[in-house]
């Protein structure tokens, strides 16, 4: 028997991560004692508050060990529930709820159950790294919409019209979006869902950034605007950003009856429940006042004005800022080098680690993530400042 056909087909379709030799190698060099300085990192660099490990530390201690049902706790649905009505505008009954082991496995469940082979779905670039693969997994095809810095990386309707077919089936949104920062206003989502509802695309809503947003900026859901669009969405969030709880695996949904019950299906017979000490610690994150997503974000802020600040005095780089998040997506065209040469010889000869853009489908492009102190910020930014000008003779 050949080596390649022990392994199921739809697994050739997933390609292997362009950031995979850049992170190993960072944390190689890191375990051989070098100062490395990490710009990679997807997750808030605080800790997770103590009231919400108490409520996992109590969990334990009370027996709270045991399985729960499939989709979460009632406690912690009608939370979630309440969350929504709240924050979002929006009125999902718990059963219409599904907690899951992270917003990525929410985003995974909702595309399983809403694709078929060969359907297409359209996904804004630059993406999110594991958009197209979740796609490619469950046989489907990824389209990608191609956006500028000019428009702050949003699609428009006129973009989305252009770039439907008969096959599309899904449009995933993400705002604020990573790696771009991007925030769509409501008057932008608004022409959107016309066009999603004229043409009955289903939009998966990922919203995992929806507390970090800057300069007043408002985040609005797009399911909120009207039952025909609420009709066709999925709401996805979780607890992984806005508490820094990205180890707990606790995300959420909120969708439509009949595809919340297709996905407490598939769930039933893959993970089954969500742990249920972190769904205890959910619950006091949910039920807590946001003074520390509050705190957060206003650092993240911060730190997002010294880089910008940093970025503006180097030729070869430019950017946009993002009004939410706490990536900067920064172009490198200027530099002559691709995304990957770039983060590798900054990681070789300064010892910086940043993503490159091709993970996120632009090879002029590196994000810098400001999920680190501010003293990491700076020497970081000096070490790439004094690179640039070497390499550039």
């Amino acid at each position: 028997m050949k080596i390649d056909t022990r392994l199921a087909e739809r697994l050739k379709k997933i390609n292997p991560s362009s950031t995979l030799a850049i992170t190993s190698k960072a944390k190689k060099l890191k375990s051989e004692g070098k100062d490395i300085v990490t710009f990679a990192a997807g997750e808030p660099d605080f800790d997770t508050p103590d009231f919400i490990k108490n409520a996992a530390i109590e969990a334990i201690k009370s027996g709270f060990t045991k399985y729960t049902p499939t989709t979460g706790t009632p406690e912690l649905k009608k939370i979630i529930s309440q969350k929504f009505k709240k924050d979002n505008s929006l009125e999902y009954a718990p059963n219409q709820i599904i907690v899951s082991c992270g917003a990525k496995h929410s985003i995974y469940n909702a595309l399983m159950v809403l694709l078929n082979k060969a359907d297409e779905v359209l996904i804004p670039l630059p993406y999110w790294v594991s958009y197209p693969e979740m796609a490619n997994l469950c046989e489907a095809i990824p389209r990608f919409i191609k956006t500028s810095a000019a428009n702050n990386f949003k699609i428009t309707a006129t973009d989305l019209n252009k770039h439907i077919s008969t096959k599309t089936k899904v449009l995933i949104m993400n705002s604020p979006s990573n790696p771009a920062g991007s925030v769509y206003s409501r008057a932008e989502l608004e022409e959107i869902a016309k066009v999603c509802v004229s043409k009955n695309i289903f939009v998966i809503s990922d919203e995992i950034y929806e507390k970090i947003i800057f300069d007043g900026a408002k985040h609005e859901s797009i399911a909120s605007f009207n039952k025909d669009i609420y009709d066709l969405t999925i709401t996805v969030n979780g607890l992984s950003k806005s508490h820094s709880m990205t180890g707990w695996r606790i995300g959420y949904l909120g969708a439509p009856s009949d595809v919340a019950n297709a996905i407490s299906n598939l769930q039933d017979h893959s993970t089954s429940n969500p742990n249920s000490i972190a769904q205890k610690a959910a619950v006091a994150a949910l039920t807590a006042p946001d003074d520390f997503t509050t705190k957060l974000c206003q650092e993240f802020q911060r730190r997002r004005d010294y880089l910008a600040s940093r970025l503006k005095g180097i030729k070869k780089m430019s950017f946009t800022l993002p009004q939410g998040a706490f990536y900067m997506f920064c172009g490198i065209s200027k530099t002559g080098l691709d995304s990957m040469e770039f983060a590798r010889r900054l990681l070789d000869e300064e010892y910086v680690s940043v993503i490159p853009g091709s993970s996120f489908g632009r090879d002029d492009y590196i994000r810098i993530s400001f999920a680190t102190s501010m003293g990491e910020l700076e020497k970081g930014m000096d070490r790439i400042e004094k690179w640039l000008e070497k390499i550039s003779g």
